[in-house]
């Protein structure tokens, strides 16, 4: 029976340093999980036992001493390929560590695995000629994307803590999708360093994580800040709630609504000025995100346009890229403009409270070998509350709010200015003591009953392989 699976980073982190456990036995325990359950969920790309093994038994301290990290495979990790989700990239080892992985590993975390995302992380479902990440609450459904296979590591405790980025809602939709707490940095807290320009500085690397606590000290590690591992309290935040859609044609779910509602309740209990007020989105912005979903991942997939071993949908994304570039190209000024068109309200508030999502996570299926229109409007209807806060470059995170009548997970999303990501970490927190939310789905924690278990059994999921009632491997 495993002792550390399920356990989180900080303590993990804790009992290494002071010598209760090693950082091998913590990883030897994380990849008997990941081989017991990985099958169902799809979350890794490739996994790296026998390295991790050997780099865990060199850990000698730090922040995150012996913790077990998943990497997604769209930053070089020395030594291993970086495929980017794409059998056309190639397969070469990596010669160096992204930045952000040499950061986590000075501070004594363990790259376990590289997690699974789509074919150049286009789009916020993950599947590709390497298999479909799969949401650890209904494995019908999509963990979300382009961070997908992390967040399904961690929902299924196969990590404490995994790495995303998010170039347009990347680490906060799949966040949203299994319930994990999961933060976007502003503009250049973390390096990004990510593709060809990291799409026009749209995109940044950022956590995952079952508490806010982990993502904090995580993100702490990522941008050599160690002072956001331990955010103040925050105390009388003027806070603005918004169901307001981002661009006109969008709907939004009601318990989404709702969610948002319930978060701002929690707020007033707390001493915090809740009021409603909307961002005034200009009609362009909607456009302008648009476009430049269409024409950024050109950089990066059209070089390999002629490999045949490209995706039909990533094909006919470029081709739609090289309209868009020509029709409706992206103005350098556009980011400007939107914080221009949004500084009214952070000028009145300090934090924007929103929805996530806009509708429920959609089938998990090979939707790269399916219609791309198929794939452009499912993109757009569940998940266009997110992009325009990648424009900006605002700091902006998404905490858990409970479940919806089919028992899956809610959420809601903070933003704030640039700078503010410890205040967004403190809200979180406050969010989390009032409203705790569930470390890991149904089935895959370390807290459930035997009631979640014949909850799990009457929906229709099956216990998962691989972990009994308490969320450790037989």
């Amino acid at each position: 029976m495993n002792d550390w699976v399920g356990r989180s980073a900080t303590e993990i982190s804790a009992a290494v340093r002071a010598g209760e456990v090693t950082a091998v036995e913590v990883v030897r325990e994380h990849l008997e999980r990941i081989e017991a359950l990985d099958g169902e969920l799809g979350a890794f790309v490739r996994v790296r036992r026998e390295r991790a093994l050997a780099e865990a038994a060199e850990v000698a301290g730090g922040p995150l001493a012996g913790v077990p990290v998943a990497i997604k495979d769209n930053v070089p990790v020395a030594g291993e390929p970086m495929r980017v989700g794409s059998a056309a990239t190639p397969d070469a080892p990596q010669e160096a560590d992204h930045t952000v992985v040499a950061r986590l590993r000075a501070a004594g975390a363990v790259v376990v695995g590289l997690s699974n995302l789509p074919e150049f992380g286009i789009y916020p479902f993950t599947d590709n000629v390497y298999g479909i990440a799969r949401n650890p609450w209904d494995p019908a459904r999509t963990a979300g994307g382009s961070s997908g296979g992390s967040a399904a590591a961690v929902a299924s405790g196969m990590v404490p803590v995994a790495h995303g980025n998010d170039g347009a809602g990347s680490i906060r939709i799949p966040a949203a999708n299994c319930g994990l707490f999961g933060i976007k940095p502003g503009l250049g807290l973390v390096p990004a360093e990510l593709g060809t320009d990291a799409w026009d500085s749209m995109a940044e690397n950022g956590p995952l994580a079952t508490t806010v606590a982990d993502a904090a000290l995580m993100l702490s590690v990522m941008a050599d800040r160690a002072e956001l591992a331990e955010p103040d309290d925050p105390r009388g935040v003027r806070i603005a709630l918004s169901v307001k859609p981002p661009a006109p044609g969008v709907r939004i779910r009601p318990d989404l609504k709702a969610a948002v509602r319930a978060a701002g309740k929690v707020f007033v209990g707390l001493g915090h000025q809740v009021v409603r007020d909307d961002p005034a989105y200009p009609l362009w912005a909607g456009t302008a995100v648009v476009s430049r979903w269409f024409a950024l991942p050109r950089a990066d997939a059209e070089p390999l346009f002629a490999d045949p071993r490209l995706e039909t949908r990533t094909r006919r994304h470029v081709r739609a890229g090289r309209v868009a570039a020509k029709v409706l190209p992206p103005r350098p000024d556009d980011r400007q403009r939107f914080r221009e068109a949004v500084a009214p309200l952070f000028g009145r508030r300090d934090v924007l409270v929103m929805p996530t999502l806009a509708q429920r996570a959609p089938k998990a299926r090979q939707w790269g070998s399916g219609s791309w229109l198929h794939s452009v409007g499912s993109a757009i209807t569940y998940a266009p509350m997110t992009a325009a806060w990648n424009l900006a470059g605002y700091p902006a995170a998404t905490v858990p709010m409970g479940v919806d009548d089919a028992g899956l997970p809610l959420s809601v999303q903070l933003v704030a200015a640039p700078g503010n990501e410890a205040l967004l970490l403190g809200l979180a927190a406050q969010l989390e003591a009032v409203r705790p939310w569930r470390r890991f789905a149904p089935g895959y924690g370390i807290d459930d009953t035997a009631a979640d278990r014949a909850a799990w059994a009457a929906s229709g999921r099956r216990v998962p392989d691989g972990a009994d009632g308490c969320g450790h491997d037989h």
